[in-house]
């Protein structure tokens, strides 16, 4: 049987762990060649190369922290110089931190806006120069909480309401060149983000959980299967669109 995404290139930011990585192995294992962005965690990126050759697969690591303007050229271009022109790019990268109004900071909110907007429609404007002449998809991953809202997020849930708006707007911009861009908004996902945020239990999980229609939290693979699909030809009339994968709250 042929892979779906067989033949294709793949470039996920953000991809040495978690969700990203996650993303990156289910794209390799459906034929892509995949470059797997890191900021600092080289180890990581390493690690999920390792996985993807030793299930058959190519791959290579590629640094960048996309908060800073200048990197996303570098993670493009060392990109396409080891695998080739871009047909899938995964705007993953992110970070999260949660604070009331009371403890925002200017330090705050540029942190977030600087990597999770400003560093995925920079990454998104070069890697477009560099994409297949039969054109391709781009995925955004934003978060359940542009609609949920969560007390506390309103730095954060202002990123990814911005990231649902951009996912449009460029789905009718790059139409034309034959690229299709969607967004993935996941709900709560176990990772090694959210544990270290302190997330994975607590008041938090415990109100999402009983919010939730399906009644629990996901998992990475549940997103990272949604994203394949959204980079096939299986979805080639799908643009513009923000797919909640939430287990039913939003």
């Amino acid at each position: 049987m042929t892979k779906k995404l067989e033949g294709k290139v793949a470039l996920v930011t953000g991809a040495s762990k978690g969700i990203g990585a996650e993303i990156a192995l289910q794209l390799a294992d459906e034929g892509a060649s995949v470059a797997v962005n890191y900021a600092s965690s080289k180890q990581g990126a390493d690690d999920v190369v390792a996985k993807i050759k030793a299930r058959g697969g190519k791959a290579v690591a590629v640094h960048g922290n996309l908060s800073e303007a200048k990197a996303a050229k570098s993670v493009v271009a060392d990109t396409v110089k080891a695998l080739g022109p871009i047909d899938i790019l995964v705007n993953n990268a992110g970070v999260y931190e949660f604070a009331p109004l009371e403890a925002i900071t200017p330090e705050h909110f540029h942190k977030h806006f600087d990597l999770n907007v400003l560093g995925l429609l920079l990454v998104s404007q070069e890697a477009v120069q560099h994409f297949n002449a039969n054109g391709g998809s781009i995925v955004n991953i934003s978060s359940g909480v542009s609609t949920i809202a969560p007390p506390g997020s309103a730095v954060y849930t202002a990123t990814k309401a911005s990231v649902d708006a951009i996912t449009s707007v460029l789905s009718k911009e790059l139409a034309a060149k034959k690229i299709r861009v969607n967004a993935v908004n996941p709900g709560m996902i176990v990772t090694e983000g959210v544990k270290s945020a302190g997330f994975h239990e607590g008041e938090l999980r415990t109100w999402l959980e009983t919010a939730t229609p399906m009644g629990r939290v996901g998992k990475v693979e549940e997103i990272a299967s949604v994203v394949t699909f959204l980079a096939s030809e299986g979805a080639s009339y799908i643009t513009g669109e923000t797919l909640h994968v939430t287990g039913g709250f939003k």
